[in-house]
């Protein structure tokens, strides 16, 4: 009998377990479909004066206090270009499908003392195909963390790709800062380290494009400057966001599980999203963003804006922002609550299409299908080539916290 007791006993345990289980997936499930929303998103056509931006004029203000706004609060001050930029092509390879340049990136923040310099690596891979080409920048190495390698396809579908070492102008640190030799030269500035790499990634423009204070003895390459992609995994997600926010030379901008600080919501969170509070923790990435931003960990209710107002800035310009259905820590369905926030913007610019997004299913990756949609978006939008394709996908079906219209 006792026996007997003890299996009933047992059985009920892993019943309880088994129960609480179920209902703990059920719950998560829950909670991506019908995500945590702290407060609506604040208004972005709402001007300081209190009136709403409703001519183009009045959208050309509304921009220029959010940049402000953003700087102020979550990325820090960001310097303009540097006095000079010397370009030295140090390693040339031939490839199956082009070639690959090794190219430094000399950046002298001040003529006045021209001592100060800053390297930056970029690696160059020029397809065999007839220039200008439209042209991929990408935060990071080829093929590095997360990314799988793709200078292959991309020459192979005519595109000129360029990525650039962004830890040489700040360290990527977990958990501790190191005030990198960017931050050094403009020490009056207080951007974060997606500032500085954001900055970084406007230098490859500067080179791409042969600004006057770019000095390129070799040459560059034939980039066609109205066809400028940024791009990014992750951290670089965030980074190409930011980047083509602040320097509208980018035509198109596509980050890439980009999450908190990115295209994620702040406050609209599904199950296990990251949130201000932990990616500002002193333990994790605080160094990425202004030194304060952490004071709005837990108190997101306070913020004056949320994400769509760094998408804003990209409009009218293509916006692509490309994602995994069980990439939770990326906040997934945050995500198309920015998405669907944004779009009201590019409604009122008259350009709704140029602002795509794009969910796979599977993890934290950026994958040979994101790079796929990612030049399938690129050649419908800025190639004009008949592409079809899921680029508007809302799987989601919850009402997003918006009480805004469109003027």
């Amino acid at each position: 009998m006792k026996s007997l007791k003890c299996k009933i006993f047992s059985i009920s345990i892993i019943s309880a377990i088994f129960l609480s289980m179920v209902s703990g997936g059920i719950w998560f499930l829950v909670r991506q479909q019908f995500p945590r929303i702290i407060k609506c998103l604040p208004d972005p056509f709402l001007l300081n004066n209190g009136t709403r931006a409703s001519t183009t004029e009045e959208w050309k203000e509304k921009r220029d206090e959010i940049k402000v706004l953003l700087q102020s609060i979550e990325y820090g001050t960001i310097p303009g270009h540097p006095d000079a930029i010397l370009a030295t092509e140090v390693h040339y390879e031939i490839l199956s499908n082009g070639t690959k340049k090794t190219v430094i990136l000399s950046l002298v923040p001040f003529n006045s003392t021209p001592s100060l310099v800053v390297n930056m690596t970029i690696w160059v891979y020029i397809p065999n195909c007839s220039g200008p080409y439209p042209t991929i920048v990408k935060v990071g190495r080829d093929g590095t963390g997360s990314q799988v390698p793709m200078a292959d396809t991309i020459l192979n579908r005519g595109y000129l790709y360029v990525c650039f070492n962004h830890t040489e102008l700040d360290p990527d640190t977990e958990g501790y800062d190191v005030v990198g030799p960017i931050q050094t030269a403009y020490s009056s500035y207080t951007f974060g380290s997606l500032g500085v790499w954001a900055w970084g990634a406007s230098r490859v423009i500067d080179y791409l494009i042969g600004e006057s204070w770019v000095e390129v003895p070799d040459g560059k390459p034939d980039a066609d400057s109205t066809k400028l992609i940024v791009t990014g995994h992750s951290r670089g997600g965030k980074t190409a966001l930011l980047a083509g926010a602040m320097d509208e030379r980018f035509s198109m901008v596509v980050p890439n599980g980009s999450g908190c600080g990115g295209t994620g919501s702040f406050l609209v969170q599904g199950s296990f999203c990251e949130t201000i509070s932990i990616i500002t923790s002193s333990k994790l990435y605080k160094s990425w963003f202004k030194q304060d931003f952490n004071e709005y960990g837990r108190n997101e209710e306070d913020l004056p804006f949320d994400q769509h107002y760094l998408c804003a800035l990209i409009a009218p310009r293509v916006l692509l922002s490309t994602n995994a259905m069980q990439d939770y820590w990326a906040n997934p369905s945050g995500t198309q609550t920015i998405y669907q926030a944004t779009n009201l913007i590019y409604e009122f610019l008259g350009q709704k299409d140029n602002n795509g997004i794009h969910y796979r299913e599977g993890g934290h990756g950026f994958t040979q299908e994101d790079f796929n949609v990612l030049l399938d978006f690129a050649d419908k939008m800025l190639m004009e080539k008949e592409i079809s394709g899921d680029f508007y996908m809302t799987p989601y079906n919850y009402k997003i916290p918006v009480e805004y219209t469109v003027p």
